[in-house]
C-alpha cells in the first residue's frame, strides 16, 4: 500500500519568497528573448517573472496528454491545443514557465517543441518534485525548491465564489 501523498498549501508570502530565489537563479543566467509560459499553472509565475525581468515577448502554450492509454497512462504523446509559430521561436533563446515539475511531461515537452522549432529552451518552475519526475537525466534548468508535496498555490484555493453575497453586508 502506498502512502498518501503530503499536501502543502502556500501563502502570497511564501510564493514571493521563492520567487525571489528564482528570480536570482534568472537574472545571473543572463537575457532571455521570449518568455513561454504553459497553462494554465505557468501564467501566474509567468507574469511576476516577466514583469520581474521586463520580458516583453510572452507567449503561451497549452498542453494536454489524454488520461488514459491502455496500462500506460503517463506514456500518452502530448496534445499541444495552443503554441507559438516555429518562426517566432527560430534562434530565440525562450524561457519556458510551469508551476511544478512533477512527472516532468509537460515542461519536456514543451522543451522538445521549441529545440525542433530551432528555439533555445531553459525551462523553469517554482518546484521540481524528483520523486514523482519520469526522467532521471532531466530536469529544469531552474527551480525555487525541491518538494516531495502535493503543492497548492494560493491562486488554486477554492475561494467558495458562489457564497460570496451580491451586496455587502449593510450595503443599500
Amino acid at each position: 500500500m502506498s502512502r498518501p501523498i503530503r499536501r502543502e498549501l502556500l501563502t502570497w508570502e511564501d510564493v514571493d519568497e521563492l520567487m525571489d530565489v528564482l528570480l536570482g537563479q534568472l537574472r545571473e543566467a543572463g537575457t532571455f528573448d521570449a518568455l513561454l509560459m504553459i497553462t494554465r499553472g505557468g501564467i501566474i509565475p509567468g507574469g511576476m517573472i516577466c514583469e520581474a525581468l521586463d520580458i516583453r515577448d510572452v507567449l503561451t502554450a497549452s498542453v494536454r496528454f489524454p488520461s488514459v492509454i491502455g496500462t500506460q497512462p503517463l506514456a500518452a504523446w502530448p496534445e499541444f491545443l495552443q503554441f507559438p509559430a516555429d518562426e517566432i521561436m527560430q534562434g530565440r533563446r525562450i524561457l519556458i514557465v510551469d508551476d511544478v515539475w512533477g512527472s516532468g511531461r509537460t515542461s519536456t515537452a514543451v522543451r522538445g517543441r521549441v529545440e525542433a522549432a530551432g528555439g533555445k529552451p531553459a525551462t523553469c518552475v517554482i518546484h521540481f518534485n524528483p520523486y514523482r519526475s519520469l526522467f532521471e537525466k532531466a530536469q529544469p534548468n531552474y527551480y525555487a525548491a525541491i518538494t516531495d508535496a502535493w503543492i497548492v498555490y494560493p491562486w488554486e484555493v477554492d475561494r467558495n465564489i458562489d457564497r460570496i453575497p451580491s451586496r455587502p453586508a449593510g450595503f443599500n
